[in-house]
């Protein structure tokens, strides 16, 4: 799978844009600065975007493409970012605390999600949040972007019984519409989820 994102990625462009996406940038605009992780942090992004809001941030992904680009988003940025090449499946928490883990638009099929989102909920700091957005099981109808295997897709309950160890501050289903990007274009379905470890 790795293969597939570093081909991606392996374009001058930045596929998915260079502004953060908008549900991250609307959370992390209130919030104070911390400790951030982002898994599946492709070509940076969002935790450029943090990084210059004075968040210490962690990211990784599988793709050494999107590290590499991340990297270079960051220099022209003027901010740093900790960036790992990493599977979700082997990542673990070392004793690492987060006070926000961000994923936007990382999806797996349902036995990894449920051990990823579980070795996840031991990396928050005590009132720390996980924020998701995430395609929604419908958006398999759609063309605007996110896997065609259902069960790499989601839905507010099903974030629900993966985090019922945090307190749900937002689990909202809505339709949104893209416009930015190559590969997300037009209007898809999609969950947001915030919670919170009490």
């Amino acid at each position: 799978m790795s293969n597939f994102w570093d081909q991606r990625y392996a374009v001058d462009e930045y596929v998915y844009g260079t502004e953060p996406s908008i549900y991250f940038k609307q959370v992390i605009n209130n919030l104070k600065s911390g400790k951030l992780l982002v898994p599946g942090a492709g070509e940076g992004r969002d935790a450029v975007y943090a990084a210059s809001l004075g968040w210490e941030v962690h990211a990784f992904d599988q793709s050494s493409e999107g590290q590499r680009k991340a990297l270079m988003l960051a220099e022209k940025n003027n901010v740093n970012i900790k960036y790992e090449t990493l599977n979700a499946a082997d990542f673990t928490c070392t004793g690492q605390k987060y006070d926000l883990i961000a994923i936007v638009f990382m999806h797996f099929e349902s036995n990894l999600r449920i051990c990823f989102h579980n070795e996840l909920v031991k990396c928050l700091t005590p009132g720390g949040l996980i924020l998701i957005e995430a395609f929604h099981k419908n958006q398999i109808a759609n063309n605007s972007g996110g896997p065609k295997n259902s069960d790499m897709l989601v839905t507010g309950e099903i974030l629900a019984t993966d985090f019922n160890k945090l307190s749900i501050l937002e689990n909202k289903e809505i339709q949104i519409n893209f416009t930015k990007g190559t590969h997300h274009s037009g209007l898809a379905e999609v969950v947001r989820f915030l919670g919170m470890k009490t």
